[in-house]
């Protein structure tokens, strides 16, 4: 019922930086509540990047503070991930997450999506 659509991902050198995107789609979208990016990197579980409430609220990861900033860009419906002093160890699939309300059944029903993924590669 919805979908993510990530896009920003690439390869940049140790030191640049990346701006990561997602937008939130669906036909029965009541609301979009938090979205938050995670990110998995080879070998290792995913965890969790930043997330921001439906509130505009962030929390960030010990990992991610001072050096990544997530944001909403249009609305509520799309979420930007800036991405500064990248480093080799910051390479992985970066995930798209939201929670969403929406319409099914005639009842407002709570949904988690996630997006498919965007590869981010930082060369040292």
């Amino acid at each position: 019922q919805v979908q993510l659509v990530e896009s920003g991902g690439g390869l940049v050198q140790a030191g640049g930086s990346l701006r990561l995107h997602c937008a939130a789609s669906g036909r029965n979208i009541y609301a979009v509540n938090d979205m938050a990016w995670y990110r998995q990197a080879p070998g290792k579980q995913r965890v969790l990047v930043a997330l921001i409430t439906n509130r505009d609220v962030t929390h960030y990861a010990d990992f991610a503070k001072g050096q990544f900033t997530i944001s909403r860009e249009d609305g509520k419906t799309t979420i930007g991930l800036e991405m500064n002093s990248l480093k080799p160890e910051d390479t992985a699939i970066y995930y798209c997450y939201a929670a969403v309300s929406a319409w099914s059944g005639g009842d407002v029903r709570e949904f988690e999506s996630w997006g498919q993924g965007t590869q981010v590669t930082v060369s040292s």
